[in-house]
């Protein structure tokens, strides 16, 4: 048989008042550490790193010295503040990027290098073959 609250109240049958305050009462939720605020850079330097890569090369050394800067400073703050990880990995991108972008300057160099030495020599060589002489 199911009986509802409300009559049971109505035949006289209510629970009593320390039943009802030990009935409602619930255990107080467990307390966690609470979790410091990201550094202000952190994700900067994670933004900057992901686009050095990405996009634009020569974004790469700013996300190296943001992250950089920021690591060390979320290390020294004690605690104080988060976000290592993502600043960690934003410096991680810029070492990348930077290391990446010069291998292709120094391509670009070596091949401005070779274009220059070969591409002269055989200018010089074909327009000493082919000189016409005009009567």
């Amino acid at each position: 048989m199911h009986v509802t609250l409300g009559a049971r109240y109505a035949r006289g049958k209510r629970p009593r008042a320390d039943t009802l305050t030990t009935m409602t009462q619930q255990p107080a939720p467990p307390s966690y550490p609470s979790v410091p605020p990201n550094h202000p850079q952190s994700v900067t330097a994670l933004v900057l790193g992901i686009l050095g890569l990405v996009l634009c090369g020569a974004i790469a050394p700013f996300a190296w010295n943001i992250g950089s800067q920021a690591v060390r400073e979320i290390d020294a703050s004690g605690g104080a503040w988060g976000g290592r990880s993502e600043a960690n990995a934003g410096r991680i991108m810029g070492i990348v990027g930077t290391a990446l972008l010069a291998l292709g300057l120094l391509a670009f160099v070596a091949f401005l290098m070779i274009f220059v030495i070969f591409g002269a020599a055989s200018f010089t060589t074909f327009h000493t073959t082919h000189i016409h002489r005009v009567r």
